[in-house]
């Protein structure tokens, strides 16, 4: 449950960083699903086991995290199309302006990295340590 929660928090951080940046950058209209994919890719790479921890390892791999962003990228796109087409973009007032949902691309691409950041660490919850693994590093002798 809290590896639930810290991947809802990292999530939310790296979804409304990158929305953040498209807002201010004026990515909006056609621009959602490659912003919206960004985002999903990013938090694909970044929550859970991070790509640069995989290429630490020598027992990982490097094509985990890309998948886990691959797949960010189809979850992005479908929130986004989700939101945009389905459920008709429902106008959300913030800072004393109206706009469409999918516009406020800091609120919600935040949710969209939270949602996907909580599916993710999840997913990546360590494995229980082996009994050669514990401090003495010698397994216990029966």
């Amino acid at each position: 449950m809290v590896r639930a929660l810290l991947g809802l928090v990292k999530g939310a951080v790296v979804g409304a960083g990158v929305g953040f940046g498209a807002f201010h950058l004026g990515l909006g209209g056609g621009w959602g699903y490659f912003v919206y994919g960004a985002i999903g890719f990013l938090v694909g790479l970044l929550v859970g086991r991070p790509v640069w921890s995989h290429a630490a390892d020598r027992e990982g791999t490097v094509w985990t995290s890309v998948l886990k962003g691959l797949v960010g990228v189809g979850v992005g796109i479908g929130l986004y199309a989700i939101a945009r087409f389905a459920v008709g973009d429902p106008v959300l007032a913030l800072a004393g302006e109206a706009r469409p949902l999918t516009s406020w691309t800091y609120v919600f691409g935040g949710a969209v990295g939270a949602l996907y950041g909580a599916f993710v660490e999840a997913d990546d919850a360590p494995a229980a340590k082996k009994e050669k693994d514990a401090p003495g590093g010698r397994q216990a002798e029966k």
